[in-house]
């Protein structure tokens, strides 16, 4: 008698799906196997896949390199999962991942982008043809830039994203580039050297490089700059547990992430949803969007975990120096004061769509050059005229602008952004 797996892999293979061994196969009893295409999909020897959300689209190959854990993962067509652990994540078409990469939730590689082996990845955003190399943990961050497969935003080998602090926090979202611009896929790239590293919360923009084994601690805001550090005296100096000496930074840059955040949304909501087709499905958009709002959840959860700890940081910082600085205090207590209203109106801007005549001009643009050329997105973007990209991007950028804005109201002390 068959066992229950069995008879759930008889049925993808009667689908046409390839399992070379599938007596070392998993599939879990929630995986519908509807949601497995059977056009062209390869699950190699020793996978496991398992979960009520999982989609796997035409073309994809799992487990090429070695046995893949996938669970509630959204995968598009042509997409290469080699060998590693993958856990509700959304890969688009022709993404990738090498052996031993960990990918965890709320992250989502868009088109081209992909990684190698030995790679760390949660709540992390790619953006098309984005590239990183091996041995990286490369979490808490969007990255953008690059125009193709061959001008493309790249991560160095042995790279760290440091986004935990010795005050353990993680309010530490880094954003390389940016969404209003970047999703126009005609920005410079960016480069990021490898053996170094990038301590959040940071902004990089488009065309910055950072030398092979820089340590980048600082925003970096003027374009097409190289970033490196010279060798000098090390030391050691009194380190006080729970204290911050300065936390507007922060704050703006946990901001301007999370408006970030809520301009994708828009972006998908009402841009990527004119490409829904077979090789796009509604399903496929949904997981997109389920995943951002879990980065965006967890962004409101670090900054609001981060503005509890600022009276005992007053604390402390009272007990060991003479005096400290009265804008700083006032900071910290407006931030921990007016939390809640804060983390409201982040609530309700997620619903804040821009400029109407913005939007439905560009969306115009998109849906005239998508009876020309079809669905494709890549081509499509890449095909808009520069004065019709500009229009897109000035409706994000109002609307990371609103949502900045409107939360510096409530925490006036933080003063105004600096963009460059």
């Amino acid at each position: 008698m068959k066992s229950e797996n069995r008879m759930r892999i008889d049925t993808l293979i009667q689908k046409g799906v390839r399992l070379d061994c599938p007596e070392s196969v998993w599939i879990d009893r929630d995986v519908n196997p509807d949601r497995i295409s059977g056009d062209g999909v390869v699950i190699h020897t020793g996978c496991k896949i398992s979960g009520r959300s999982t989609l796997i689209l035409q073309g994809a190959e799992i487990g090429r390199e070695g046995p893949a854990t996938i669970e509630n993962c959204r995968i598009g067509p042509n997409v290469q999962l080699k060998a590693g652990y993958y856990k509700d994540a959304v890969f688009l078409e022709k993404s990738g991942a090498g052996y031993g990469s960990r990918i965890r939730e709320g992250t989502i590689l868009e088109e081209g982008a992909s990684v190698s082996h030995a790679v760390d990845l949660k709540q992390t955003i790619l953006f098309p043809f984005v590239t990183l190399g091996s041995l990286i943990n490369f979490c808490d961050c969007l990255m953008a830039g690059g125009t193709s497969r061959g001008d493309h935003s790249e991560v160095g080998s042995s790279f760290i994203h440091f986004n935990y602090t010795p005050n353990q926090d993680k309010a530490t979202p880094s954003l390389m580039g940016d969404v209003p611009r970047g999703v126009m896929l005609n920005q410079r790239p960016i480069f990021l050297g490898g053996q170094g590293g990038l301590v959040g919360p940071c902004r990089l923009e488009f065309g910055t490089i950072t030398a092979a084994g820089t340590i980048c601690r600082k925003d970096q805001l003027k374009p097409d700059r190289l970033v490196y550090e010279r060798g000098g005296p090390g030391g050691n100096i009194p380190y006080y547990p729970g204290m911050y000496r300065t936390i507007k930074r922060i704050v703006q840059n946990n901001l301007i992430y999370i408006a970030n955040l809520m301009a994708l949304m828009q972006w998908y909501q009402h841009v990527r949803l004119q490409f829904v087709s077979r090789k796009f499905p509604e399903e496929l958009l949904s997981g997109m969007k389920e995943k951002l709002q879990m980065a965006i959840d967890e962004r409101i959860v670090r900054l609001e975990a981060f503005s509890q700890k600022m009276p005992d940081s007053t604390k402390a910082c009272q007990e060991i120096v003479d005096e400290e600085p009265s804008s700083l205090i006032t900071q910290k207590k407006e931030i921990h004061d007016n939390f809640l209203q804060l983390k409201e109106l982040l609530i309700n801007l997620q619903g804040y769509e821009g400029d109407e005549k913005m939007r439905v001009d560009f969306l115009e643009h998109i849906v005239f050059r998508i009876q020309a050329a079809g669905r494709d997105y890549i081509a499509v973007v890449k095909g808009l005229k520069l004065q019709e990209a500009e229009t897109g991007t000035r409706w994000l950028q109002g609307i990371v602008d609103h949502v900045v804005g409107n939360a510096l109201k409530i925490i006036p002390s933080f003063g105004t952004v600096r963009n460059g």
